[in-house]
């Protein structure tokens, strides 16, 4: 089937969320809004900020060639952007762009800047089902092995020939594990390498992944809440998260990110991909994200190149989940970022857009 050219569908707003976990922080933020007016002052002071260099930057407006809606066999609709290189290259690859849990394709704003301007690669970044412009399952839960077949359909329509680097962050790492477990034939024939940000292959009996982290620090009621999310439904969850956005930025703030005084313009910008995400798009993820477990998958990575990169300070997937996926392949170039949390790619733009240039320059 070829793909269906639309007029993107505008975003709509579904209330706030706390840090890059996402809405299901949002919902523990709704049993910590006691202190909602100091709260609203220490926000309102940590967002001045005479110095930071993004807050005039024009976040998620960067331009496309094509927008697409592919459809699955589900009927979820999948939103691809596709940026054409102004000065093409024979022999570069495709840079396929592939976003985490509860975020978006805006999660890699800067480094489709740094291609796009470079104007010498093609570029495919696309929304997750349930994220961003996509649609949502209509029934069921989502599970990774469907991320993985949802990546091949996205490559097969938009990027069916050449060469590909993908390049995966947080859940998109774990999707590009699933595509490879799936289709270990296309590493080394299609796809040239591979770029895995802030991820994990497992490791869940030492950190819990993602969601569990943060839920885990609130109690017993606000699991309970999450896990019987039907019941409760989720407009009434949206709007608690919606009423605690004071909560949810400072929590986007302090588990996101690793330096001290961040860039308000960015913990906003996380902040609100992370509102966007419905919290019953998020209880359908949990399952998948909490049991994934891919690391025979990278064996399909062992002969091409790979780039790991991780902050030292990320509290979701922490630097042992990195170190565990370098010790597997071995000869992964690995690049731990200093004072930067789990939006390293935002955080620390500069140093992984460096790294990232090395890294396709030297395919």
């Amino acid at each position: 089937m070829s793909p269906r050219f639309r007029v993107p569908r505008p975003r709509t707003a579904a209330g706030r969320v706390a840090g890059v976990v996402g809405a299901a922080v949002g919902v523990a933020a709704a049993g910590l809004a006691a202190g909602v007016v100091s709260e609203r002052v220490l926000v309102r002071r940590l967002k001045i900020d005479p110095t930071d260099r993004y807050a005039h930057e024009d976040f998620g407006r960067l331009r496309y060639d094509e927008a697409y809606l592919l459809e699955m066999p589900d009927g979820t609709d999948i939103h691809v952007e596709v940026v054409e290189p102004t000065r093409p290259v024979a022999g570069h690859p495709t840079v396929v762009l592939v976003h985490g849990f509860c975020l978006d394709m805006g999660t890699f704003h800067f480094q489709r800047q740094l291609l796009a301007d470079r104007g010498d690669y093609r570029i495919v970044a696309y929304d997750q089902p349930g994220h961003g412009r996509s649609g949502k399952l209509e029934t069921g839960e989502y599970d990774l092995a469907r991320l993985g077949r949802t990546l091949r359909r996205v490559l097969d329509e938009v990027a069916p020939e050449g060469p590909l680097v993908l390049v995966g962050h947080s859940m998109g790492g774990m999707t590009i594990m699933a595509l490879a477990e799936l289709y270990p034939e296309l590493f080394g024939e299609r796809v040239v390498g591979t770029v895995l940000m802030a991820t994990s292959g497992g490791l869940l009996a030492e950190t819990k992944l993602v969601a569990p982290a943060l839920l885990g620090r609130v109690g017993a009621p606000v699991l309970y809440m999450m896990s019987n999310a039907t019941r409760y439904g989720g407009t009434v969850i949206d709007k608690a998260r919606k009423s605690t956005s004071n909560v949810a930025w400072l929590l986007t703030r302090r588990y996101g990110f690793g330096a001290a005084k961040p860039s308000p313009a960015l913990v906003s910008y996380v902040e609100t991909m992370n509102s966007r995400t419905s919290a019953d798009t998020v209880t359908r993820y949990l399952r998948t994200l909490a049991t994934h477990s891919r690391f025979p998958a990278l064996a399909a990575l062992a002969g091409t190149p790979v780039l790991v990169i991780v902050g030292d300070k990320d509290m979701i997937t922490p630097v042992t989940h990195s170190e565990e996926i370098v010790r597997r392949l071995p000869h992964a170039e690995f690049v731990k970022i200093h004072d930067s949390g789990h939006v390293v790619m935002l955080e620390h733009a500069d140093e992984v857009n460096a790294a990232l240039e090395r890294f396709l320059e030297g395919l």
